[in-house]
C-alpha cells in the first residue's frame, strides 16, 4: 500500500482554480451533465439482460443463437478494454468536450441499433461498437471531473457519480424489463434516450484550457509516463481491478447460488441485486462525508470490511435473509470504495494526463468484470459456493488490513514529524 501513502502525501501540494465547495456542486449544471453521462456506463451492458431469452427465441434459426445472445451483454466490455487507453490519449490531445459529445451520439446510435438490425451477427457487431462509445464517455467524463472540481467538491461529485450509476442502472434495467415483456427488441430503444442529453452537454460543457498540444510551454514536453504519478495510478488501477472482480461475483454467481440453495432464481436474483444496487447508491451519497472524517485510506478500510462481512455472511448461512443482508453490506462497501479510485487518481494526475488516467481506470474496471466469472466459476465447481464466497471474504479482508496498516503508518509518520 505504499502507493496509497504516496498519493495522500502528494495530493496536499496540488491546487488549481476549480470549484472546491461541495455545496456548489449541485448548483453547477456541468455536474448534472456529467452525472447523466456517468449513468450511461452501467446502462451499456445490463440493460438488455431482460430481453436475452426473447432474443434467443427470435433468432432461434441461427446455429449459435444462445451463445451469441449471451455475448450481447459483455460485448461492450471487450471493446472498452482495448479502446479506453486510446480514447484517453484522444481526450488529452483532441479535447474533452468533443469526445464526450461524439461518444454520447455514438452510444445512442449503436445502442439502439438492435431495434432495426435484421440478424444477430449485426446486433453483436453494434454491441462491440457500443463499447467504443462507452470508452469515449468514461474517459472524457473522468477527465472533466478533474478539470472542473477539486477538494471536497471532487469527493462530492465522485460519490454522486457512483450513485448515478447505481440508480441509473436500476431505472434503466427496470424500464427494459417492462419493455421486454412486449417485445425483445424494445429494450434497445432505451439506448436512444441519451440523445436528450446531447443538448445539455452542448450548452454547459466547455472545453477546459488543458490540452496536450498546449499544456506545456514551448520547448517542453508532456508529463512523461515514467514520472512518479504513474506508479501510484497503476497501483490504484490494479486494486480497482481486483475489487471489481470480487464485486462481480454477485451479479454473475448469485442467480446460480440461489438456485442451488433451493430458492426461485429469477425473483430472488431481482430482490438481492436490487437491494445491492440501492444500498450502493445510498452509500455513495455519503462518500464525501466519510472521506472527510476517516480519510481516503480509512474509507478503503471501512468499505473493504463491509464487503468482507457481506461475503462471509453469504458463505456462512444458506438462508435467503443472510444472502440479502450480505448483498446489502457488499453494496455499501463497494460504493464507498469505488469513488476513492477516481478521487485519488485525479488528485495526483498532471492536468494534461487526465484523459490517460481516465483510460487506465476505465480499463481496470472492465478487465475486472471480465476476469470475475473466469476466476470464480472453476473454483465454484471444485469447492462449492460457500468456500468460494468465504475465500472472497478473506481476500477482501486482506485489502482492509492493508488499508488499515497504511492508515496507521501514515498517522505514525505524521506524529513523528
Amino acid at each position: 500500500m505504499r502507493f496509497l501513502l504516496e498519493i495522500c502525501k502528494r495530493k496536499q501540494a496540488m491546487s488549481s482554480e476549480m470549484i472546491v465547495d461541495r455545496g456548489a456542486v449541485l448548483r453547477d449544471p456541468r455536474a448534472l451533465a456529467l452525472l447523466f453521462a456517468a449513468s450511461l456506463t452501467t446502462m451499456a451492458n445490463a440493460t438488455i439482460s431482460p430481453a436475452l431469452g426473447g432474443l434467443a427465441e427470435l433468432f432461434a434459426d441461427h446455429p449459435n443463437a444462445r451463445f451469441m445472445t449471451t455475448l450481447l451483454v459483455p460485448a461492450p466490455s471487450l471493446t472498452v478494454i482495448f479502446c479506453a487507453p486510446l480514447a484517453g490519449l484522444a481526450v488529452d490531445c483532441l479535447g474533452r468536450r468533443w469526445l464526450l459529445l461524439t461518444g454520447i451520439l455514438l452510444f445512442a446510435i449503436t445502442g439502439s441499433a438492435g431495434l432495426y438490425l435484421a440478424d444477430l451477427t449485426s446486433i453483436l457487431t453494434s454491441r462491440l461498437a457500443l463499447g467504443l462509445a462507452v470508452a469515449m464517455i468514461m474517459t472524457s467524463q473522468t477527465a472533466l471531473i478533474g478539470d472542473y472540481y477539486e477538494g471536497t467538491a471532487l469527493k462530492r461529485l465522485a460519490g454522486l457519480q457512483v450513485s448515478a450509476r447505481n440508480f441509473g442502472g436500476f431505472a434503466f434495467i427496470t424500464l427494459a424489463g417492462w419493455l421486454a415483456a412486449t417485445s425483445p427488441r424494445l429494450p434497445f430503444a432505451v439506448y436512444a434516450l441519451p440523445v436528450l442529453l446531447l443538448l445539455l452537454v452542448w450548452r454547459v460543457i466547455a472545453e477546459p484550457a488543458v490540452r496536450c498540444d498546449r499544456a506545456a510551454a514551448p520547448g517542453q514536453s508532456l508529463a512523461p509516463l515514467g514520472e512518479k504519478w504513474f506508479g501510484p495510478v497503476m497501483g490504484l488501477a490494479a486494486l480497482q481491478m481486483g475489487t471489481t472482480a470480487l464485486f462481480f461475483i454477485m451479479p454473475t454467481q448469485i442467480p446460480f447460488l440461489l438456485a442451488a440453495r433451493g430458492f426461485d432464481s429469477a425473483s430472488g436474483t431481482g430482490i438481492v441485486l436490487g437491494a445491492l444496487t440501492l444500498a450502493g447508491g445510498l452509500a455513495a451519497l455519503a462518500y464525501h462525508r466519510a472521506s472527510g472524517r476517516f480519510g481516503e485510506i480509512g474509507v478503503f478500510a471501512t468499505g473493504y470490511v463491509l464487503m468482507a462481512l457481506g461475503f462471509a455472511g453469504i458463505a456462512s448461512s444458506p438462508e435467503f435473509a443472510a444472502t440479502l443482508a450480505g448483498a446489502i453490506a457488499i453494496g455499501l462497501g463497494f460504493a464507498l470504495v469505488m469513488p476513492n479510485f477516481v478521487t485519488l487518481a485525479l488528485m495526483i494526475a498532471p492536468a494534461e494526463r487526465r484523459g490517460v488516467i481516465g483510460g487506465i481506470l476505465t480499463t481496470s474496471v472492465f478487465v475486472g468484470q471480465i476476469v470475475s466469472p473466469f476466476a470464480t466459476t472453476p473454483m465454484i465447481s471444485k469447492v462449492g459456493y460457500a468456500w468460494t464466497f468465504a475465500a472472497a471474504a478473506g481476500l477482501v479482508l486482506c485489502f482492509a488490513a492493508a488499508s488499515s496498516a497504511a492508515a496507521l503508518l501514515r498517522r505514525s509518520r505524521s506524529r513523528a514529524t
